[in-house]
């Protein structure tokens, strides 16, 4: 009955709303997949040549230019398609069909319409970015659409608070890269190991060379006026292949003598010559600069050391190549350095740790917050909190911390003991508090604990 009342009018509507759903359906998915797609997903497709990956780069460049005439499209298709159905409903049940049109384009409208598209686009983002972005391409060059769309695009940007403006923000941020990171380890795409790399690749980026340098304590230099003998029986008593030569003090590096030179010269029988005379010109970089464009400077200059200054000019430290190179892949030991642990577990959540770690290091590998500062390394943070040079075994507390200062040669401290302690009463009890330390476990026995391991 319903069929031999359907007259063709009617029948040509109902297919002119099939359409409708359909293209609303074709919209729907693509307005998803396009506004989950990243500009950074977007060239990774285009590099692997998929076909449409070439529109869908250029879409998401700028979002604005196609999301506006999908909105509009996917808004006409889905109130015309209401207002034939409700026409139709009302030809074939009279005042009944109002009801029946509009339970047809509340549930059909949406599920079809909507739902369903918009599912499968997040199920499956970069099929349906493929997919459709040469359809809306095609659509967003359409000279109609293309004005009305720039008149909406305006429009929006007047009434959007900062519309106007265009955004600074990165299209992906660092946290978001480790994140992404993070999953594909746990997905198993990627290895722990480059996760980790990863990580240290942004570390890079952020870290100066007061840093990673060797600082002038440890650093070993000779005085210019020193034979060239005697200046090599020096660097090879400490395994140096270059060394920094001064006149008067540190404070004035003149050159680096090599030992590749001081050997070719004691060869020709020039070993009282004054090393002064065969240093080479010194590098100077200050104690502020970021490490990757020294690590550039270093590969473009084909120079392997530099001078550290501090802002007065003097001498902070030295800086390797190496020690640039070991702030990305770890430490480097050949068979000629002498291994020391930098932290060690002393087991009950008792760690020893070289004062000369950086103070992040350690809150990432013991899982504390202790502070960052005007200091680097643990050792600075413990004369910071004392307030002095510390004796052997005195103690300062920091936010349920104890640190003892272990291996005090004069002025220095070697080694630092962190000991997790209960939590005192006041509000102050643990901040700044510096004692004797009476509980002293040797740890002579205590394995060594790796820090890949403890990451």
């Amino acid at each position: 009955m319903l069929a031999a009342s359907l007259g063709a009018p009617d029948a040509g509507l109902l297919i002119a709303v099939l359409v409708l759903l359909g293209l609303s359906a074709i919209l729907a998915l693509a307005e998803t997949s396009l506004v989950r797609t990243t500009r950074g997903r977007a060239r990774a497709l285009e590099e692997s040549h998929r076909h449409g990956a070439r529109s869908l780069a250029r879409l998401v460049e700028d979002p604005e230019r196609f999301l506006a005439p999908v909105l509009l499209l996917v808004l006409i298709c889905q109130l015309v398609a209401a207002t034939l159905v409700g026409v139709v409903a009302s030809r074939l049940f009279g005042a009944a069909g109002v009801a029946i049109a509009t339970a047809f384009e509340i549930i059909v409208i949406f599920v079809v319409g909507e739902a369903v598209p918009k599912q499968w686009a997040v199920r499956h983002p970069d099929r349906a970015a493929l997919l459709t972005a040469p359809l809306v391409t095609a659509l967003t060059r359409f000279p109609p659409i293309r004005a009305v769309s720039a008149l909406l695009i305006a429009l929006a940007r007047l009434l959007t608070p900062g519309g106007t403006g265009t955004s600074n923000e990165p299209d992906v941020s660092e946290s978001e890269l480790l994140a992404l990171a993070s999953v594909a380890v746990d997905e198993e795409v990627i290895e722990r190991e480059e996760r980790q790399l990863i990580s240290q690749v942004f570390d890079f980026g952020d870290t100066i060379v007061r840093e990673v340098m060797r600082p002038r304590p440890d650093v070993v230099a000779v005085e210019s006026s020193l034979p060239a003998g005697a200046a090599l029986e020096r660097s090879m008593a400490a395994g140096l292949s270059r060394l920094p030569v001064y006149a008067g003090n540190v404070d004035n590096v003149l050159g680096i003598a090599y030992t590749r030179d001081l050997m070719r010269a004691i060869r020709d029988g020039h070993e009282l010559v004054a090393v002064g005379e065969l240093a080479r010109p010194a590098h100077y970089v200050p104690e502020t600069k970021r490490v990757a464009p020294l690590l550039r400077e270093m590969q473009q200059g084909k120079f392997h050391l530099a001078v550290v200054v501090d802002e007065y000019g003097g001498t902070a430290g030295l800086v390797t190549l190496e020690d640039l190179i070991e702030e990305l892949v770890g430490e480097i030991a050949d068979e000629y350095d002498v291994e020391e642990p930098l932290i060690e577990s002393l087991g009950d959540g008792t760690y020893r740790v070289s004062a000369k770690m950086p103070v992040d290091e350690v809150n990432e590998l013991i899982a504390a917050d202790l502070p960052v500062g005007d200091w680097d390394t643990i050792g600075g943070l413990v004369l910071h909190l004392r307030g002095q040079v510390p004796q052997e075994g005195e103690a300062v507390h920091w936010d349920g911390f104890a640190l003892v200062a272990e291996r005090v040669q004069r002025r220095r401290i070697g080694a630092v003991r962190i000991t997790r302690t209960a939590e005192e009463d006041g509000e102050d009890a643990d901040r700044e508090v510096a004692g004797s330390y009476e509980d002293d476990p040797t740890g002579a026995d205590a394995p060594i604990l790796p820090v890949r391991e403890l990451q």
